[in-house]
């Protein structure tokens, strides 16, 4: 789905979560979404971290221990989001596996696809549709 609907869905669901799981790197020099607005904060869980390894094997049971600790369960909405939308997808599939029933891949990710020259967050995803973000 897109990045503007994942935030109608986060707007308009106070059991749905957005799960970030771009690495540590990538929250701190690129940013974050900005959820302070709805009364929410993004989970925060890397799906590898760098250098790219693989998927960390803690990844579902981290998301799962997270999502416990915010009192939802697994039928909960959880959108994914990433830099350009393939690790959250990756992740979207691993928490299905695991028995969550309404995981949502952010299509664009945070920043989108590389434009003409070579810029990400330029055409389409989170940033470029104009949803609110901070950085530090």
């Amino acid at each position: 789905m897109s990045a503007q609907e994942a935030f109608e869905g986060l707007s308009s669901n106070e059991q749905a979560v957005l799960v970030d799981v771009r690495t540590r790197a990538e929250w701190s020099f690129v940013g974050l979404p900005d959820l302070r607005a709805i009364g929410k904060e993004p989970i925060l869980s890397e799906w590898q971290s760098f250098p790219p390894s693989g998927p960390r094997p803690e990844f579902v049971a981290d998301v799962s221990d997270l999502l416990a600790k915010k009192g939802l369960d697994q039928n909960a909405p959880i959108y994914f989001l990433c830099r350009s939308g393939a690790r959250s997808q990756a992740a979207a599939i691993a928490l299905t596996q695991a028995g969550y029933t309404q995981c949502f891949n952010i299509s664009d990710g945070f920043e989108g696809p590389l434009d003409a020259d070579g810029h990400r967050g330029t055409q389409s995803g989170w940033k470029a549709s104009g949803l609110p973000w901070i950085q530090n």
